[in-house]
């Protein structure tokens, strides 16, 4: 728990983005490409949609971007995002305090 509560979390979109502005390809152009909708790919881009196991794969074949590498991020950053909600780290220690005396 704790390697996550000093780290930034890092929205794989942010990856994606600066990789996309890097080849200076437009996003209308990765959406067509790739058949995800414009608005999707910007809420990815931006960080406020999460990426599925498919948009993974569909960004590793246009960009050659390891899907694995992508969905770990994901990971990653929900990890970090739960362990800054104080209700559920709450719940959290009342599970484990139950799962010790178990």
């Amino acid at each position: 728990m704790g390697e996550y509560t000093c780290q930034r979390p890092i929205h794989p979109g942010e990856l994606l983005k600066e990789e996309i502005e890097c080849r200076q390809l437009r996003q209308t152009r990765l959406a067509a490409q790739t058949g995800i909708s414009y608005k999707i790919l910007n809420d990815i881009l931006n960080g406020r949609r999460p990426l599925t196991t498919s948009t993974a794969m569909l960004f590793e074949a246009a960009l050659d971007i390891s899907a694995g590498l992508l969905m770990r991020m994901q990971l990653d950053y929900n990890i970090q995002q739960a362990t800054r909600d104080k209700s559920f780290m709450e719940r959290l220690a009342q599970v484990r305090k139950f799962a010790a005396i178990l």
